[in-house]
């Protein structure tokens, strides 16, 4: 690990000053991602901001629906009682993440920006566009069974890791960021997070200094029909093969609204809008399931090593939506 400034914030704004000044610097919080790239040698900021005393830890009632702070614990949010009441789909997708020691560090704001899991991104003595912007991707060529196949390039074909993400992916959900200028611009869930393009070192469409202050969820009519299901190699502390968050609004034996995001798929959290709408209108039977799931995966691209993740996601998709009807 190199040498760096440390630097403690005392409020938000000038958190986001001493970021946006120094072009290698960082914010801190939980660490449970970013100390461990630094370990690696993946990582290398010439100054860490420490923002853990920044008023930002509360969970409330906010215009119909729930604001949760960016520096509030995962754990906490996991547990909060408007959450596991209005938002049960966000509470599973959290549990199902990490180990329990990692959720009681990790942060909100710091679980939507954890880098991808790639082994080939974690091992500095191969070729990575995402560590080293123009020197290839060992992986597209290597064992890529963990890699993507939707929305990959030429350049990348890493996955993003989170778990929570793939929950608020399909719970529209709204990032809440503040510039060096002091001003806060709002933005949609599933825009904040890139595909990787010709330019897979960015993951996300934060610019340098802005600061994640809250995520906020809409009013959810989906509370008694969702379901976080996630498939990986072993019961616990593994990432995601193919993840499913499947939220439905049943009316009169009928789908009114459907709201299908996969992860460990995709350099971002995956939205699955045609199956979305093979749903809308549908009685919730096994047949519109598996129809929604064939539209769902129709557009996958897999590579050498990874395609049972097609059929992979065939069956979780419609898992998924059997276990949010109760009918699994």
């Amino acid at each position: 690990m190199r040498p760096f400034k440390f630097t403690q914030a005392a409020d938000a704004g000038s958190a986001v000053q001493a970021v946006s000044f120094n072009a290698g610097a960082k914010f801190i919080a939980g660490g449970s991602n970013l100390l461990d790239l630094m370990k690696e040698g993946v990582e290398n900021p010439t100054e860490l901001v420490d923002i853990t005393r920044l008023n930002l830890t509360q969970i409330k009632s906010a215009g119909g629906g729930v604001s949760i702070g960016a520096l509030a614990k995962n754990t906490d949010t996991a547990n909060h009682p408007l959450i596991r009441q209005d938002y049960p789909l966000l509470t599973q997708a959290i549990l199902a993440g990490a180990s329990a020691q990692i959720r009681n560090m990790a942060t909100n704001g710091g679980n939507l920006l954890q880098r991808t899991r790639c082994s080939y991104f974690y091992d500095v003595a191969m070729q990575c566009n995402k560590r080293e912007p123009g020197t290839g991707c060992a992986a597209i060529g290597g064992i890529n069974r963990n890699h993507a196949i939707f929305g990959a390039s030429d350049k990348c074909i890493a996955v993003n890791p989170s778990d929570m993400s793939v929950a608020l992916a399909a719970l529209d959900a709204v990032v809440k960021v503040r510039g060096a200028d002091g001003k806060e611009r709002s933005i949609p869930f599933t825009d904040f997070h890139r595909l990787p393009g010709d330019a897979p070192e960015k993951d996300n469409n934060l610019q340098h200094g802005e600061l994640i202050t809250s995520i906020e969820l809409p009013k959810s009519n989906f509370a008694s029909h969702s379901y976080y299901l996630k498939v990986r190699d072993r019961a616990s502390y593994a990432f995601a093969l193919v993840s499913v968050a499947a939220a439905l609004e049943l009316s009169g034996g009928k789908i009114k609204q459907a709201r299908i995001a996969m992860g460990g798929v995709a350099h971002k959290p995956w939205r699955a809008t045609e199956a979305e709408k093979v749903l809308i209108g549908k009685a919730a039977t096994e047949e519109n399931f598996k129809a929604a799931a064939d539209a769902a995966m129709k557009s996958a691209k897999p590579l050498e090593y990874n395609k049972f993740k097609i059929e992979l996601g065939k069956r979780a998709i419609v898992l998924a939506l059997r276990r949010a009807t109760g009918k699994a």
